[in-house]
């Protein structure tokens, strides 16, 4: 069944039964997407004008327009129009703001207007080789041939835009139910659509993840089946969707599809390992969901608004190190010694497979190193100097470290679960009163370089290094040395390394 219909209007045809409830809410999701749309209407109103005067088609599609319909539209809109991109570039360049043609070999023209970015790209009618995912590109002139190209079909919907703004609404691969049903379906057999990109695959847990959706039956069916080929996909594609499943509203959910697909296997096999491995508080299934759970807690930490995709990746995976750690003590209870430690490493190796960044591969790994050392606090028996270097290894990560700590408390022994939140509440207290005595975020030692070398009458070299770490350990275990105390204690040292 095609729709077409004006924006705002009630959803029918006299040809097609309807469900009166479906037609209700259908006609609900567009008046809301006519409102949202409209709040850019004189924006629209221009584009739709520069095209239409040059006698060509204009469409808002893809997310725009389900984001639309759900409410949630965002300042970055998508197009598609029948004129080619050097056309485009003609049409736009007196009217745009800015343009950027990084993706025009793709047939997309970047366009700036009025604190608003656009991406317009000509109809697309590509064919795929089946081995790699890059598309031949070719052009197109049907709006339908565009659409029926794309992932999903809550994706495949368009509204074209004229002169008077939002129009029409074109739905031809029923991409309206399958949005009020939230269900995720490719417009073509998903065997197809997976294997003209199987990055599609590694999308659908992402949606799940961000719009709460579920996957048709045979999407799964496809899924189960293909998600080996999700192999022929860059590592940067892949540890990009992997961000944007992470930062979604409901990212356990979108991680769950991979690992029972089988697509984690591929992207990510560490996590769907902790299923083999049983928690050693024994209160949970296994050591995937007790992480799925630290997950979910250390968002409901979160600051309100602010996704933290560190702190997100550092719950996700700070047991990654247990299955190979685990041993069957001969009481009965298992242990898990040092996972902390394997769990930093392989934390490494994957960050650095799937190209992340120095600074996150650092950042989410020794989130991941960290996270135990708290349970040796006990009853508050750690000394200052434990205390300061708790922090000093933390640096700028402490925010998180306590929020990742805090998360990791999935125990249902209320009592036990008290007890802990109370130790970590006197744990930041003694930091707090720590740091309001001395600066413990920059422990440093309490005589720089050029005083040592001053000091000891050296050049610079390897014992100037040593020497600063000695002071530094110092610091760390007694806290600010007066000046002729350091000093005192710099020439002791000093005289050591001379005997």
């Amino acid at each position: 069944r095609r729709v077409v219909t004006r924006l705002g209007d009630r959803l029918g045809s006299p040809n097609v039964p309807t469900d009166p409830t479906h037609e209700t809410a259908d006609a609900e999701l567009l008046a809301g997407a006519w409102v949202a749309l409209n709040s850019y209407g004189d924006v629209l109103r221009d584009i739709g004008a520069v095209f239409a005067g040059a006698g060509h088609q204009l469409y808002l599609v893809g997310g725009s327009v389900r984001d639309a319909l759900l409410g949630r539209l965002y300042s970055d809109l998508d197009f598609t129009t029948d004129a080619r991109p050097e056309q485009m570039q003609k049409l736009l360049r007196g009217w745009a703001d800015a343009l950027w043609d990084t993706g025009i070999e793709f047939g997309t023209v970047g366009v700036g207007k009025a604190g608003h970015r656009f991406e317009i790209t000509t109809f697309r009618a590509d064919s795929y080789d089946q081995v790699s995912r890059n598309p031949q590109v070719r052009f197109g002139d049907r709006l339908d041939d565009d659409l029926v190209r794309r992932d999903f079909t809550v994706n495949a919907m368009a509204v074209r835009v004229t002169e008077a703004g939002p129009a029409e609404f074109l739905d031809p691969l029923g991409g309206l139910a399958a949005l009020r049903a939230r269900v995720l379906d490719t417009p073509s057999a998903p065997q197809v659509s997976f294997g003209d990109d199987p990055l599609r695959m590694l999308r659908a847990a992402r949606f799940v993840s961000q719009l709460g959706f579920t996957v048709a039956p045979r999407v799964l069916e496809a899924l189960l089946e293909m998600a080996p080929q999700l192999g022929r996909i860059t590592p940067e594609r892949v540890s990009a969707e992997l961000d944007k499943l992470l930062l979604g509203a409901d990212p356990v959910a979108g991680i769950d599809l991979m690992v029972q697909t089988g697509l984690g296997a591929v992207v990510l096999p560490e996590v769907g390992e902790m299923r083999m491995a049983i928690d050693e508080h024994h209160q949970h299934k296994d050591v995937y969901w007790h992480s799925l759970t630290v997950l979910k807690q250390a968002m409901d930490l979160e600051a309100e608004g602010e996704p933290d995709l560190v702190l997100r990746w550092a719950a996700l995976l700070h047991d990654i190190g247990k299955p190979g750690t685990r041993r069957h003590e001969p009481d009965g209870g298992v242990s898990f010694h040092h996972h902390e430690v394997v769990g930093a490493k392989m934390v490494r190796k994957r960050m650095r497979a799937l190209k992340y960044s120095k600074q996150m591969v650092d950042d989410v790994s020794q989130l991941v190193y960290l996270h135990l050392r708290f349970h040796g606090y006990g009853d508050g028996r750690w000394t200052d100097s434990a205390v300061r270097r708790y922090v000093t290894d933390a640096g700028p990560l402490l925010d998180r470290l306590h929020k990742l700590v805090r998360a990791d408390c999935t125990t249902r022994n209320k009592r036990r679960a008290a007890r802990l939140q109370a130790n970590y509440d006197e744990l930041e207290a003694r930091i707090a009163e720590l740091a309001a005595k001395e600066d413990l975020q920059r422990v440093r030692p309490d005589l720089d370089g050029n005083a040592i070398m001053e000091i000891l009458g050296i050049p610079p070299g390897p014992l100037v290094g040593k020497a600063w770490n000695h002071l530094k350990e110092l610091r760390l275990d007694r806290g600010p040395l007066e000046h002729d105390e350091a000093i005192a204690e710099l020439h002791k040292w000093w005289n050591a390394q001379q005997a």
